[in-house]
């Protein structure tokens, strides 16, 4: 049997195989010689003192005992003349839906409106360089999902929601990185992303599996309870037995077919806000309390909570080392999102900053039923795009947004289409900027340096979540009107990022009856 320890390392140590191997040791009790093999369970870092301390929790082998591999997998079975299911969407949820499909021994069958990996880098480079948005194929539609290009951040609360072990798992199956098994804040990176999700789509089609992009759903035909056949754009007809509806958070066509067809939806709690930029040095030298970071210490992050008003205000999607990208999924409305590559290399540190939005926020769209925070939301986007033209985005100095005064220049950002000085409080609700500005000034508080005028806002972030749930029955995870409908993941309300997604996924997947 292993031995089960923690040892508390310099960073310097920690990256040393040698250095671990002898702190093992000392942690066992036994010679060096006489151990076998290390293997990392959990890697994070103490930097609230002086001296930081790397933490590693390890289960150490001694000569003779073979050193487990104990990575989860799914183990497909072929499925190509098997019971089928149909995948509404290709994200996280769609995609570990998928997959565990294959495990179960029933077949999946994969619409995705818009491209695969390769075809989408194209339209991704007309976001940035000519400022035009596909509808069908932007950095939220796509083979992947928004997951494919928005960091790989693996981190999630949701333990309580499935197997997180096996989600790393099987990515580390596909191609990632081993270290995402046991670091406490689990990154895979933007650049390395697409080609772990390639790896996954083979495996589905080596395994009987069926994947058809470019095929948008319009239309869901009813019959006595169940979904019965799914009408796509091209004029296509699909009949179908079982149906994932894994969309994601931004399918605004899929949320208003299913308000025409008088299927039941609900609005939901969001947030929205800002992005907020900093040098990445300035966020080091606060979180690691010394002025230069040093080369074994990786780009810090931060995560910040406050209340205002009675509302939360807090970090989203924190990118150390990353860029800000363009999440706009239509014409004329400006939405941005966070991401990282794997190095974290970036001269920038940007996240999220957000304020929670409640029913009574949104009850001047109320004539949208369902569909009146997601109103709410889109107006706010369209009064982005509309006070600068296009997708460059509106910006503002940190320090004048929270003085309410208008930024005469703007500092350097990584948004690539563009940042225009813009006043914030024009876009945001006046609730969001009065919240945003009382929670700005307590994290200035709480991190000594963070409020300061080298940082800038750029507008909008308002993807966090979903504005609309589909509901399901708590037990079968099916839809309460269609007993053959499994809503699922971020866009139906029940996930928030990639690891709850695609656990999600998985569970539909086991939901599904035959």
């Amino acid at each position: 049997m292993p031995i089960l320890a923690e040892l508390k390392m310099t960073p310097e140590q920690a990256v040393l195989p040698e250095e671990i191997k002898q702190h093992a040791a000392q942690a066992a009790q036994v010679r060096i010689e006489n151990i076998a093999g290390v293997r990392l369970l959990r890697k994070s870092l103490d930097a609230r003192k002086p001296l930081i301390i790397v933490l590693l929790k390890v289960e150490i082998y001694l000569q003779g005992e073979p050193v487990e591999n104990a990575l989860r997998i799914f183990k497909p079975q072929p499925v190509s003349e098997k019971k089928t299911c149909h995948i509404i969407g290709f994200g996280p949820a769609g995609i570990y839906a998928a997959l565990q499909l294959l495990e179960l021994g029933i077949k999946p069958i994969i619409i995705e409106r818009g491209k695969n990996v390769k075809d989408r880098r194209r339209d991704l480079a007309a976001i940035n360089r000519q400022l035009i948005v596909n509808p069908e194929s932007n950095y939220c539609f796509g083979e992947g999902g928004a997951g494919t290009y928005s960091d790989g951040k693996l981190y999630t609360r949701s333990s309580k929601r499935g197997d997180i072990k096996k989600v790393l798992d099987v990515f580390i199956q596909h191609g990632a990185d081993e270290r995402i098994g046991y670091e406490a804040h689990p990154h895979i990176g933007t650049n390395k992303l697409p080609a772990i999700i390639e790896n996954m789509r083979a495996n589905i089609l080596q395994n009987g599996g069926e994947i058809h992009f470019n095929k948008k759903l319009v239309q869901l035909n009813i019959y006595q309870g169940k979904v019965q056949s799914l009408l796509f754009a091209d004029g296509s007809e699909s009949p179908c037995q079982q149906v994932i509806l894994a969309t994601g958070h931004s399918s605004r066509d899929i949320f208003e077919m299913l308000h025409q067809q008088n299927i039941f939806i609900e609005a939901k709690p969001f947030a929205l806000g800002i992005r907020i930029e900093h040098p990445q040095t300035l966020i080091d030298s606060i979180q690691y309390k010394r002025a230069q970071r040093g080369e074994f210490l990786p780009p810090s992050s931060y995560s910040l909570v406050t209340q205002a008003s009675g509302r939360g205000v807090f970090s989203f999607c924190m990118c150390p080392g990353g860029i800000i990208a363009p999440a706009a999924t239509a014409p004329c409305e400006t939405v941005v999102n966070g991401w990282s590559p794997s190095t974290r290399n970036g001269r920038f540190a940007n996240s999220g900053m957000v304020v929670s939005v409640n029913p009574p926020d949104w009850a001047q769209f109320n004539q949208h039923g369902p569909l009146a925070a997601l109103e709410f939301q889109k107006q706010v986007e369209q009064k982005a795009f509309r006070l600068t033209g296009s997708i460059k985005a509106p910006a503002q100095r940190m320090e004048d947004f929270i003085q309410n005064k208008p930024s005469q220049n703007l500092p350097n950002c990584s948004y690539i289409p563009g940042i225009i000085p813009g006043e914030l409080q024009q876009i945001l609700p006046d609730f969001i900027t009065e919240c945003l500005r009382q929670g700005m000034i307590d994290f200035g508080n709480k991190m000594r340096g963070y409020r300061t005028n080298e940082a800038v806002l750029v507008g909008v972030e308002s993807r966090t979540s979903s504005p609309v749930r589909i509901p399901r029955d708590k037990e079968t995870l099916q839809h309460p009107q269609l007993s053959n409908l499994y809503p699922c993941g971020e866009g139906a309300g029940y996930a928030g990022g990639i690891v709850s997604a695609a656990m999600d996924g998985m569970a539909c997947a086991s939901a599904v009856v035959y």
